[in-house]
């Protein structure tokens, strides 16, 4: 086995995180305080080639793999998850379930521009809380939609909204679709906007519909496919998360171990003090493991082996590194630790997100438990 990644991945490190420093950082504390999505920022990621990298070139992507991906993540969650977020939720939740799943007529109409970045993708992810709900029913050759959903990802800022709709009674498998509904369409609302603990200039919003009217080729797969539709994007949630999370648990360190390099304390400086130096190289060890577990379970679905253990795996273990070490670095920090100016906080709410960004903190033990005793 080789324990290293190609030239050409570290050169697309090595070029997105000069992106990541010389752009994305700019007002990446302001964004947050804001909670504010900038949609000039997403047009710069999307000139750099990055809004559909596993999406073969024909269709508009970059044509690469989900290792490189993952790398992307990682780099850009290094100075905001925010942003890093807003990729994942543009490429997995709309880009991708259109390229895998939907006809040469919705490939023409839509994958392009949503894999060029042209156009911004949102999604109502698929639920059956009561609150949560949208309906479709067919009205002659189209279909409309009616409910709502309170957890709208992009809804403020987006062009094309991915949207699981019940279709059937709801009891079965096969009782919901998927529809690609575009921003301006009649009854199309968009409502508050969600705030949140981390990740605030990800936006997420209320979303109604009202006597929607989408045409049949507006629908993503067949009559019915939509539960299998989101099953499918599980493996890669869980991978886009992990490559967030060892990015926020890289930067934190990186930044506690420049401090620790500069900040005296009684004439020495704190990075030579054991219990400072302990907590470094624990930061170390864990994003490091965080890391490899992350690319392996990126790189087992490149090669089409299957990844489900391994990417709950590194979901949960990544998260969990990321929440502790953002503790930790605010620790190092001391007083400056809490304040907006470092962003280390920043880095602790973001990472305490993810740890349940896809369904919720003990669903990938529940997972585990169940392979060790089938």
């Amino acid at each position: 086995m080789q324990f290293c990644i190609s030239e050409e991945l570290e050169l697309t490190r090595s070029v997105i995180r000069e992106f990541a420093e010389s752009e994305v950082t700019r007002r990446a504390g302001e964004r947050d305080e804001l909670e504010q999505f900038e949609r000039k920022l997403f047009n710069r990621v999307a000139e750099l080639g990055l809004t559909a990298i596993p999406i073969d070139e024909s269709s508009g992507g970059a044509g690469s793999d989900w290792l490189t991906y993952a790398v992307v993540l990682e780099e850009l969650s290094r100075v905001c998850a925010s942003t890093s977020a807003s990729l994942a939720a543009h490429t997995v939740y709309a880009a991708w379930p259109l390229y895998k799943f939907g006809s040469k007529e919705t490939h023409s109409l839509f994958l392009k521009e949503l894999a060029s970045g042209s156009r911004l993708g949102a999604c109502a992810p698929l639920s059956k809380q009561g609150n949560n709900s949208i309906r479709a029913h067919k009205t002659g050759l189209d279909w409309e939609l009616n409910g709502g959903h309170s957890l709208v990802l992009q809804a403020e800022a987006a062009d094309h909204c991915v949207v699981y709709a019940q279709t059937g009674s709801g009891k079965r498998k096969n009782d919901y679709s998927v529809f690609l509904v575009e921003s301006g369409t009649s009854g199309f609302i968009v409502g508050n906007k969600v705030s949140k603990l981390g990740l605030r200039s990800f936006m997420t919003a209320e979303v109604t519909f009202e006597h929607c009217i989408v045409t049949a080729n507006h629908r993503i797969g067949h009559l019915g496919q939509g539960q299998e539709i989101a099953t499918s994007l599980i493996d890669i949630s869980h991978i886009s998360a992990a490559a967030q999370a060892v990015g926020i648990a890289q930067g934190a360190l990186e930044a506690a171990a420049a401090y620790a390099k500069e900040r005296k304390q009684f004439g020495l400086l704190i990075g030579k003090q054991q219990g400072i130096s302990f907590k470094l190289a624990d930061m170390s060890a864990k994003t490091e493991a965080a890391r490899l577990l992350t690319y392996q379970a990126a790189w087992r679905m490149d090669e089409g082996l299957s990844c489900g253990r391994e990417a709950a795996l590194a979901r949960r273990f990544a998260a969990d590194t990321a929440v502790a070490a953002a503790i930790e670095a605010i620790q190092i920090f001391g007083g400056y630790g809490y304040m907006h100016e470092y962003r280390m906080e920043r880095y602790l709410r973001d990472a305490k997100c993810l740890e349940t960004e896809v369904g919720t903190g003990g669903m990938e033990t529940d997972l585990f438990y169940r392979m060790l005793t089938e």
